[in-house]
């Protein structure tokens, strides 16, 4: 039981980005920092007092402290590490392993898990023209055609890929890791939809894509860009867009692509270069012209489309229609209030 407690309290305490010192300040004194840091080593329990005390204010149900499966994020990798504190890292690590255990359960009671095949293990990718050839493959392998990818977090959950949504700073970008043979990737929320659209498929290019050893860090974070942008944008579609040689290519031209495949104008330029559409001139001019109209904070136009799934939330409503588990359980696996979920809940 101890034991159990003590790495269930340090991961609330970690995800909700309290400090030991913090933690017992928030308690108003009531628990010190060297008790609590004896509860995180298994030396003692809290009393019932403190640990509702303690829950409330990690914004947990008490039966969290005493959950007995703890997963392990493997593979982890962070784009944009380096901007990141170490309280932030560790918040986003116990935040995606907490909403990891809650989907595992609710699938594995519904016997509903998804298997996740990587369609294109066996490419070696060394450079852009490998990274064309992976998008087009996989493209073929889940029938993705050629058209725009509609909703990109929904055809990555449907491919057994888990998505968790963090609310986090603006620091943060995306992490890509494993827990056994299931892949995740943890996407700020609330971001711009069409930079979440990438941020997402830059992530996938870390768990699908085998890279040379011969690469670097720097080499193999470019080749994730250039795979988001040419699974969002594939070269048939760009070639037919602005065809094959420009001098000069107009922000209206952009703007209507971007509306339609869900694509930053940035990131369509960027393609256009690597694609040799443009040259280096016109690519520079490009950014200079972005950097001075301030669009590389805020470009121009909109795309409508929407990035969402309801799986998980669909799993647990499923298991409380069936009454395969409790409201109570429900609550506790879509971490909210058990009154909220009772008024809200109904069965047809």
């Amino acid at each position: 039981m101890k034991d159990i407690f003590s790495q269930r309290l340090k991961s609330a305490r970690l995800m909700a980005g309290y400090s030991l010192q913090s933690l017992a300040d928030e308690m108003e004194n009531c628990v010190t920092k060297q008790a609590i840091h004896k509860y995180e080593n298994g030396l003692m329990l809290p009393n019932s007092d403190i640990l509702l005390k303690l829950a409330s204010i990690l914004c947990i149900k008490v039966d969290y402290f005493f959950k007995e499966k703890k997963i392990v994020l493997q593979g982890v990798e962070f784009r944009k590490q380096n901007r990141l504190s170490k309280k932030a890292l560790n918040s986003i690590r116990e935040k995606t392993i907490d909403y990891l255990e809650r989907y595992l359960n609710i699938e594995t009671l519904l016997n509903a898990e998804l298997i996740f095949e990587n369609p294109i293990k066996d490419l070696i990718i060394e450079n852009g023209h490998d990274v064309e050839t992976a998008c087009e493959e996989l493209r073929r392998a889940w029938k993705l055609g050629e058209n725009p990818v509609p909703n990109v977090i929904e055809m990555l959950e449907f491919k057994g890929i888990k998505i968790f949504e963090v609310d986090i700073s603006a620091e943060f970008d995306g992490m890509s890791a494993w827990v056994d043979t299931v892949p995740v990737l943890a996407l700020r929320k609330d971001v711009d939809i069409v930079r979440f659209r990438f941020t997402a498929l830059h992530e996938l290019a870390h768990i699908l894509l085998n890279f040379s050893t011969k690469l670097n860090e720097k080499a193999v974070e470019k080749l994730c860009h250039h795979f988001a942008g040419a699974v969002l944008l594939p070269a048939k579609n760009i070639f037919t867009e602005l065809g094959k040689n420009r001098h000069r290519i107009s922000l209206n031209e952009l703007i209507s692509i971007k509306a339609y495949f869900g694509i930053s104008i940035q990131a369509i330029m960027a393609r256009a270069k690597s694609l040799n559409i443009i040259g280096d001139s016109q690519y520079r001019n490009f950014n200079m012209f972005i950097r001075q109209m301030g669009y590389h904070k805020n470009e121009p136009g909109k795309y409508e489309g929407d990035e969402r799934t309801d799986r998980f939330d669909s799993l647990v409503y499923r298991a409380a229609s069936e009454e395969i588990i409790s409201l109570s359980k429900a609550s506790s696996l879509l971490n909210v209030r058990l009154a909220d979920l009772q008024n809200n809940f109904q069965v047809i």
